[in-house]
């Protein structure tokens, strides 16, 4: 055993020293399905891919008919199965969901989320899953989402934005709907209103801190475990970052849980119907595996629902508003259906064209790009893949939808008129296909707020603005587990008249 873990350790430094030497290469023109080495397999013709990571996986899926086999160092434990085929997908996330869950593997690589509904399997899941349905679909919850949605907007979002305007300033359109999300998901999961979209902008920590982590978790896929763990252990690159931003982010929920118990305690929080305070006062006859009174818990479910608010919903919006900039005709379609069929928010249904671009926005830069499972027993996949106990799936959903042969030979376009049936009706896509919202009985249960949060904030911004992206200003996606703009999304504003 000594000796086994002197040679994991030894190949962990060899992998480090060949992480170090690719990882700032320029874009590689060499083929996309890389060559198995012995000793290091397919990671040198992989790395100098890293910063084009996404748009590689499209190429090698397509290569290799949606399923790949990844084969990582010898003892490093980063081999896995790469995938965007419907049919794996079905079978996975559906079908046979019970023998896939997150798995060993997934549960280290994202250790930070703690027990959290992102991370966690079997009953406890089970308990979760059934008293966020509970929450999510209470009346007096989905009104503060609409409301403390709206506060925002006229007091958060439009003054903003007109002092952008009026002072013809540059904006990062990608740093403000985050704000504007973190704002409103800490209200809706702890109670909290943070105040960080205001014309001052003052320093987000936990912004910062959430983004750094979700970095560093993006490497631990192609990092052996022994590895990223000494990187931990002794303080350097990407865990050294992600060990801070955890500091600030658990300084953060250790306040906030506080400050709600004593108030629990003294009778103050009355009917409130924020997520901290529901799961606080959880009926544990119910909900046998939930424990309210343990800090560490409480902190692991609202962290894991207020990154899932705040993350997914600014990476959509940041995307669509940079594809409306290149596609100006689109923009003027929503703009004409917003005109003449648009009143208030209970008109959001009729707007069919906004939803159609919403779900094209999503096709092309999902806010989740990829998933990852664990079987329990050994399987055989629809695409004949035969997969062991415990190994790693990686559905990469960035591929799935950019595969000519699922979407058309028109894939890589921006169409929205995709999602558009001949009646004038919307299209519907089997989540196997469209898999941005999850599929099987881990199918998003936000959903449906976080299509509303978007209309609400689309139709506000195009009703009254017109904005352009700054010229000469790069666009790519940041390699983590959330589709961010690697160097934001930077506008000039002015109002319409």
């Amino acid at each position: 055993m000594a000796m086994i873990g002197l040679i994991q350790v030894f190949l962990a430094f060899i992998f480090f020293l060949v992480f170090k030497c690719f990882f700032f290469h320029k874009k590689s023109h060499r083929q996309p399905v890389p060559k198995n080495w012995p000793l290091t397999g397919m990671l040198p013709g992989m790395l100098g891919h890293i910063p084009r990571i996404f748009e590689w996986t499209v190429e090698v899926l397509e290569a290799t008919n949606l399923t790949f086999s990844f084969k990582g160092p010898w003892l490093s434990g980063t081999n896995m199965l790469l995938t965007a085929d419907p049919r794996n997908i079905h079978h996975i996330l559906s079908l046979n969901f019970g023998n896939y869950p997150k798995g060993p593997e997934f549960k280290k690589i994202f250790d930070v989320l703690g027990d959290g509904i992102l991370s966690v399997d079997l009953e406890l899941w089970e308990d979760l899953r059934k008293s966020n349905h509970a929450i999510f679909h209470h009346p007096d919850f989905l009104k503060l989402s609409v409301s403390s949605n709206a506060i925002k907007l006229k007091e958060g979002l439009v003054p903003f934005l007109d002092n952008a305007a009026h002072e013809k300033i540059v904006i990062d359109l990608q740093d403000v709907f985050q704000r504007f999300m973190f704002d409103t998901s800490s209200i809706l999961m702890t109670g909290y209103d943070p105040m960080s979209l205001s014309i001052e902008m003052p320093e987000v920590e936990f912004g910062e801190a959430a983004e750094t982590g979700e970095e560093a978790i993006y490497y631990r896929h192609f990092k052996p475990v022994i590895l990223w763990r000494l990187q931990n252990w002794l303080g350097i690159g990407h865990e050294k970052k992600m060990r801070s931003s955890m500091a600030t982010v658990n300084h953060m929920f250790a306040k906030i849980i506080s400050s709600r118990r004593e108030e629990i305690s003294r009778g103050e929080c009355g009917q409130s119907m924020d997520a901290l305070t529901y799961y606080m006062n959880v009926d544990t006859t119910k909900y046998k595996h939930l424990k309210p009174t343990n800090d560490t818990f409480i902190r692991d479910v609202a962290f894991s629902l207020l990154l899932a608010g705040r993350d997914t919903t600014s990476s959509a919006l940041t995307w669509f508003f940079w594809l409306l900039s290149k596609h100006p005709q689109v923009l003027t379609k929503i703009r004409h259906e917003i005109n003449t069929k648009y009143d208030d928010p209970t008109d959001l249904e009729k707007l069919v064209y906004l939803h159609a671009t919403l779900s094209e926005t999503m096709r092309l830069y999902p806010p989740v790009p990829l998933n990852h499972k664990s079987p329990a027993k050994p399987d055989v996949l629809p695409s004949g893949h035969k997969v062991k106990a415990d190994s790693k799936i990686v559905i990469s959903i960035y591929a799935l939808g950019r595969m000519r042969s699922i979407w058309g030979e028109d894939a890589l376009d921006f169409k929205p008129e995709r999602w558009i049936l001949e009646n004038g009706g919307l299209k519907r896509e089997p989540s196997s296909k469209f898999l941005v919202f999850n599929a099987g009985p881990r199918t998003c249960l936000g959903k449906h707020l976080a299509l509303l949060q978007m209309k609400m904030i689309a139709v506000e911004i195009i009703q009254n603005y017109d904005f352009k992206v700054v010229e000469g200003h790069k666009i790519e996606p940041v390699p983590s587990v959330i589709l961010r703009m690697k160097h934001g999304l930077k506008v000039t504003v002015s109002k319409k008249i």
